[in-house]
């Protein structure tokens, strides 16, 4: 398993698979590269697909400070310097997006064209109902778990797909990690600096997110000149794999409609 080394030392896990011009895949809090591995493999006809797993997941250092979704970006960046890759293609989903949003804003030459997925500019968003946030503040894990199988995916496709399920965070990871990642993601902001933003930017959002609600898209789109929206009907916090079909080749369309 190949490892970026930052400038604090930290050794970021990475993994690439397919070949072509690069894309880089960003996962969601808590959660390592395995969050791609339903769909990553949608992406290779045209591109390869660069993951890492975050520090505190996976196969990377977890250090015993605070992290910050800036941090997360500046990670990103020391992974494309180990490749040897200046500019990439870049596509955060859920707290991926916001790690996403400072890569464009802190390292606006690496990234060719931006895509943001169910995601927010944070604490000037649009945060879950409170009903959302009580049901994931409970004590019993087994409830937490089926509200976030609720969340992520509609009843009738859970039917069909009965698991396991890659999106539900890294069962390695230590608590410590685990309250880092959540503190950053909820700490991030990048509502002054998206402006900034020079990258090509699609913004893609599922209707019935609850989660992280819809009303961000907008939000985002409006922050970020010229950017696309793209609403998935029905599609909940995980409508990257659940209406892949659909996502997918939106996301390849965006890639490779410009130089």
């Amino acid at each position: 398993m190949p490892h970026a080394i930052t400038a604090d030392g930290t050794r970021i896990a990475y993994q690439v698979r397919g070949s072509g011009a690069p894309l880089v895949l960003l996962a969601g809090q808590a959660n390592s590269h395995h969050w791609w591995d339903a769909v990553r493999s949608d992406f290779h006809p045209a591109r390869s697909t660069i993951t890492l797993d975050h520090r505190g997941t996976g196969d990377s250092d977890k250090p015993e400070r605070p992290y910050s979704t800036e941090e997360f970006a500046d990670d990103v960046a020391a992974v494309l310097d180990d490749l040897g890759i200046g500019r990439a293609d870049v596509y955060g989903t859920s707290m991926g997006g916001r790690v996403a949003q400072w890569v464009a804003i802190r390292h606006p030459h690496r990234v060719r064209r931006l895509v943001l997925g169910c995601t927010s500019p944070g604490v000037r968003g649009v945060a879950a109902g409170e009903a959302v946030r009580t049901a994931l503040a409970d004590p019993d894990p087994a409830a937490v778990e089926r509200t976030l199988l609720d969340l992520m995916y509609t009843p009738g496709w859970r039917a069909a797909h009965p698991g396991p399920y890659a999106v539900l965070g890294d069962p390695a990871m230590p608590g410590h990690a685990r309250r880092r990642h959540r503190l950053a993601s909820a700490r991030h902001d990048t509502w002054d600096a998206l402006p900034r933003v020079t990258a090509p930017t699609l913004v893609v959002h599922g209707t019935d997110d609850l989660f992280n609600p819809t009303e961000n898209a907008h939000l985002l789109a409006g922050r970020i000149p010229d950017a696309r929206t793209h609403l998935v009907r029905g599609g909940r916090h995980a409508y990257f794999e659940e209406f892949r079909a659909e996502t997918s080749p939106l996301v390849l369309d965006f890639l490779t409609a410009g130089p």
